[in-house]
């Protein structure tokens, strides 16, 4: 990539408050560029990132990490052990965007995080606790400006101009490499995303997958695409109506063809999901699994036998978050109908209120939602677990699915924690506490003979 300067169209241009972890994969893409994370995830993997290194006791109760040697952050300040813990102190202290209290605070409410010098964190917890290093790799170290914007990080690029929700000039610290600086632009509309493209005012464009219809894939651009980690998926409530019995939540899985969703209302940009996560997390490669086949006469014969035919359940969605929401869950009603069940939906235009809604398990029967966290032990800890019972819980309860979970967690060589999380995402296929739909996939576009751009599974524009 020979050019100076590489502009590119992003949903939106923002540096979100250090306390806040998001998985916007336009605001990914800007972390990415400016900040590091602690340690890098790759596919289910953990690699070296901010920490250069890790080194754990036997029983992986006891941790140690080191700070990569001359890490500083964008205004020279050297990136120090104190940085870091003050960092994630203020992530356990902070609230999401629905003012609810983030995950991380229960992960490690019983770990001491301490500095035994400038550059080392070390990390203590009563039980193994290896799955420090996927909670790691979801913060993104970053200090506040003098202007008060969070934008002064260690990564490759500095921050040189930023109208927030507008547009950000970043220039590269290496004066050897290219592009030497980029230009983002905020545009929320995918189609004219796409146009600032065609018109030569952007060099790349994401999120193209966005768009109403199906991209061209105009040969007059480059194009790159990938499976996505986030699961659109229907919350099914086990806690009260139809969906306690475990043969009604196969039988919605046998419904509904998720292939003709892929097909139909992503236009063939989505993949499939068979378990809780995407074929990428932690556990997917030893599990090896297959989507619920579509067999809409067993489902009907599943509801049969525990008298469920003709049963009335509340289907809930919003407007968007996830995609297409609406015309999924038209689609999903539709097949649901067609086995012998009557759904009601219903609608919310709130969106951040339905998020509180689906939290205080005001869900009705069934509630479309995107699982988005990169982390299998986070899924499981979040949103499975009866043990934990944790705010995205709907009263899913399997004794065998908790003592694969245990097992999981205490799991601590790398090996060992892909089988055991296999072990639990084969089960969870089997016995399905949701309702899975898709995996989407995300697609850029960027000009002809531009070269060094891709794209990860957490739906990141990466630039070499």
């Amino acid at each position: 990539m020979a050019e100076e300067t590489l502009t590119i169209a992003l949903e939106k241009v923002d540096f979100l408050p250090p306390t806040r972890v998001t998985d916007d994969t336009s605001v990914l893409t800007l972390k990415n560029l400016v900040f590091e994370p602690l340690l890098k995830w790759r596919d289910g993997k953990v690699l070296p990132a901010l920490f250069s290194g890790w080194s754990r006791d036997h029983e992986g109760c006891h941790w140690q990490f080191r700070i990569r040697d001359g890490a500083r952050f964008h205004d020279g300040k050297p990136c120090t052990a104190s940085d870091i813990l003050a960092f994630i102190d203020g992530i356990l202290e902070a609230v999401d965007t629905f003012g609810m209290k983030w995950s991380y605070a229960r992960y490690l409410a019983d770990a001491t995080l301490s500095a035994p010098d400038d550059l080392t964190i070390s990390v203590s917890n009563p039980r193994p606790i290896a799955d420090i290093l996927d909670i790691f790799s979801e913060f993104y170290i970053c200090r506040t400006a003098p202007d008060g914007t969070p934008t002064l990080g260690t990564g490759p690029f500095r921050v040189t101009d930023f109208e927030p929700r507008r547009r950000v000039t970043l220039e590269r610290l290496d004066a050897t490499a290219a592009p030497q600086r980029i230009v983002a632009l905020a545009e929320p509309s995918a189609e004219a995303r796409f146009s600032l493209m065609k018109e030569g005012q952007a060099d790349a464009a994401l999120n193209l997958e966005r768009m109403h219809g199906k991209p061209d894939f105009d040969p007059a651009f480059d194009w790159g695409q990938a499976e996505n980690t986030l699961s659109v998926m229907y919350y099914l409530n086990c806690s009260t109506g139809l969906f306690r019995h475990p043969q009604a939540r196969l039988a919605v899985n046998h419904a509904v063809d998720s292939q003709a969703i892929v097909r139909d209302i992503f236009h063939g940009l989505a993949i499939p999901s068979s378990s809780i996560v995407s074929p990428f997390h932690l556990g997917m490669a030893s599990a090896k699994l297959e989507p619920i086949a579509y067999d809409p006469q067993k489902a009907r014969a599943l509801l049969e036998e525990i008298g469920a035919i003709g049963t009335r359940i509340c289907l809930r969605s919003p407007t968007f978050m996830p995609e297409r929401a609406p015309e999924i869950s038209a689609f999903v009603a539709g097949a649901l109908e067609a086995v012998g069940l009557v759904v009601d939906v219903e609608i919310e235009e709130d969106r951040p209120e339905y998020a509180r809604q689906i939290g205080r398990k005001e869900m009705g029967d069934m509630a479309i939602f995107d699982s988005s966290p990169h982390s299998t032990y986070r899924i499981l800890n979040d949103k499975i677990s009866s043990v934990t019972k944790a705010v995205w819980w709907q009263g899913f309860d399997d004794p065998q699915a908790e003592q694969l979970i245990a097992a999981a967690n205490a799991a601590v060589a790398p090996e060992a924690r892909e089988t055991a999380y296999g072990k639990c995402l084969s089960h969870l296929r089997d016995n399905p506490p949701w309702l899975y739909i898709t995996h989407p996939i995300d697609v850029f576009a960027a000009r002809k003979g531009l070269n060094g751009l891709s794209i990860d599974h957490k739906g990141t524009l990466v630039v070499a």
